[in-house]
């Protein structure tokens, strides 16, 4: 009975017995002299005044105890770094010549760069059925196709096997866990960990029904995951995957720096040092002396297997997370460059502006982390959508400079995890038709460093 004005419709709560409002709104017809105020937890709801005391021990907006996996701004990168301007200009409001100044530098530090990457787009069995069924609508449609080259590149490189615990990254519902798991039905010793900041409704993974495989959810923010810590890895010390789809910006970065800085150098809570920076040719020697290194720590470090990661929204990247700074540092790059080449990727994606917005108006994102397009095209409006840029550039130049601006940040990514001594490597996984954030980071240790399966 009682309309909502924020929301533009009825309350859907459930009243009492003999009441016409709920709780929440049964202010409207109260006769006694209780008063309701806003939670000072969270101030979307409210709660009685006398009941107050008793309403924050059960809220749930209360701060819960840290998991024992919690460890603060592990994985955040190091923090003594050049701090960007407070007042940053925005990219429509650059002169002609700032603006062309920025392109010279991108192009420049792009020069002898391998840009165009190959096509892997692949499929996996576990998802046939699921293609071939006509009730799945477009937006489903182009989901599994994303997760099923996403299984063929893992099968590809050997990362689909028994003894191995699968990480999955900005999980959501957990889809991708899931289809893995379809996949390895037949194979013993699986474990899946679902790390996911938020609570998230509609989850799959709790519908498995194997015995084989075991399903945990870690809420935790990534930046603050240590692996090492979390008990099933503990106990059983498999080699871990990590995996991803559409995973935004800098948690990228930050599952990078989970797996191959605080789980394999097993973490202590303090910041390592940099890696020394090396010549693109010394990867041989890179890879042996991580080799060395991992020998002489084979008893207490346990090896991440692989990575697989489709990457999304470069715009939401940051300098102080970012793991391709002394690549940056190397080509004569620094922060503030960073920041505008971050705010220029959307260029790529913001190309066809008009088919892009109807394409995300129809599609549902399967969660909170694939909503790139509908994004992209909000933040398009306020730096491409400009008469300044458009009298200086066409919409086929941005959106040129904006996958340049791309391939140079997944390029600093590609050299800090050849620095560690794995084989990284990008890849178009999908056709842009399907997603026009269609890149693929995958990585595998060199020979020397990959783990016996148990």
């Amino acid at each position: 009975a009682y309309f909502v004005e924020r929301k533009k419709r009825f309350c859907k709560m459930i009243p009492a017995p003999g009441r016409r409002f709920c709780g929440e709104h049964g202010q409207q017809e109260e006769e006694n002299d209780r008063k309701r105020i806003p939670c000072p937890l969270d101030p979307k709801h409210t709660v009685y005044e006398d009941q107050l005391q008793k309403h924050l021990k059960k809220c749930n907006s209360r701060e819960k105890p840290k998991p024992v996996y919690f460890v603060q701004d592990i994985n955040a990168g190091s923090k003594d770094v050049a701090e960007i301007p407070e007042k940053q200009v925005p990219i429509s409001s650059l002169s002609k010549e700032e603006l062309e100044n920025l392109i010279v530098k991108l192009k420049k530090a792009s020069n002898g760069l391998e840009l165009r990457l190959t096509e892997q787009i692949l499929s996996h069995q576990a998802l046939q059925e699921a293609l071939n069924d006509p009730k799945n609508r477009e937006s489903a449609f182009k989901h599994l196709k994303q997760q099923a080259s996403i299984l063929g590149n893992m099968e590809k490189l050997h990362l689909l096997g028994p003894g191995r615990c699968y990480v999955e990254f900005g999980a959501g519902r957990g889809k991708l866990s899931h289809w893995v798991d379809v996949a390895l039905q037949d194979v013993e010793n699986v474990q899946f960990l679902l790390v996911e900041r938020a609570t998230t409704r509609f989850k799959v993974d709790g519908k498995h029904k194997r015995r084989d495989s075991i399903f945990e959810r870690l809420q935790v923010d990534i930046q603050h995951l240590c692996l090492n810590k979390v008990p099933i890895l503990e106990k059983k010390k498999l080699p871990v995957v990590g995996i991803g789809k559409h995973l935004c910006g800098a948690a990228t970065d930050l599952a990078l720096r989970c797996l191959v800085e605080s789980y394999t150098t097993c973490c202590d809570g303090e910041d390592e040092e940099p890696a020394p920076k090396r010549s693109r040719n010394d990867k041989t020697e890179v890879a042996s002396n991580n080799s060395a290194d991992n020998e002489s720590n084979k008893e207490d470090c346990k090896p991440v297997a692989g990575i697989v990661i489709a990457l999304c929204c470069h715009h939401k990247c940051d300098w102080t997370h970012y793991v391709g700074r002394e690549f940056f540092k190397s080509v004569g790059l620094g922060p503030v460059e960073f920041h505008y080449f971050q705010r220029m990727s959307s260029w790529a994606t913001c190309g066809m502006r008009e088919t892009t917005t109807k394409a995300s108006a129809s599609e549902e994102s399967e969660n909170q982390t694939n909503d790139t397009e509908e994004y992209e095209q909000t933040f398009s409006k306020t730096e491409s959508g400009s008469d300044t840029l458009q009298g200086i550039l066409t919409v086929e130049e941005r959106k040129e400079i904006g996958c340049l601006c791309k391939r140079l940040i997944d390029h600093g990514r590609i050299e800090y995890l050849q620095q560690r001594g794995y084989k990284a490597a990008l890849q178009y996984y999908t056709e842009s038709a399907v997603s026009l954030e269609n890149v693929l980071l995958t990585a595998v240790p060199s020979p020397s460093l990959i783990p016996e399966p148990t």
